[in-house]
């Protein structure tokens, strides 16, 4: 199963926001093994995603991610995201970097973008979890230095104009 592609509802949109965009569907198309992805901010609001338009319901068909809602991926990830900076400060071990978790029936990827921000991935249980590392730090490199305060503050008005 491959996740959904993002849906560019707004074509309003600035071209960073665009840009984002544009590489979010990159990361969905080109690796495989992806059932959902979102991008969570430092205060833990889903900024962008791999199926947006499915941003609040909650069916009963779990294929699609967590509930196959998006925002509980974003909630997921920025309880674990939350989880592991304390750990990190607690043991002295500096900022998280990624955090995976790998579970029975998948896996969970977590990769800091900028500030606060994070990239969080759902996977199917047999992915290349190498392959997925890879693509997400491809994302971080290319996008952390573009999701300014104001690229996040649109983002987030996009998502809630999806609902």
């Amino acid at each position: 199963m491959t996740a959904p592609t993002p849906a560019l509802n707004n074509t309003a949109l600035s071209s960073e926001a665009r840009n984002l965009h544009w590489l979010l569907t990159n990361l969905v198309e080109e690796v495989p093994g992806l059932l959902s992805v979102a991008v969570v901010s430092s205060d833990g609001l889903l900024l962008l995603s791999s199926d947006p338009g499915r941003n609040t319901e909650t069916p009963s068909d779990h294929r699609g991610g967590p509930k196959g809602s998006s925002a509980d991926l974003a909630t997921i990830v920025s309880g674990v995201g939350s989880l592991t900076i304390g750990a990190a400060k607690l043991m002295d071990g500096g900022g998280v970097k990624q955090t995976m978790v790998a579970m029975e029936e998948g896996s969970l990827f977590v990769m800091s973008i900028s500030d606060g921000s994070l990239l969080g991935v759902h996977a199917t249980p047999d992915c290349d979890m190498s392959v997925i590392a890879y693509h997400m730090a491809l994302f971080v490199g290319r996008a952390g230095h573009v999701l300014t305060p104001e690229l996040r503050s649109e983002l987030r008005q996009s998502m809630e104009s999806t609902r």
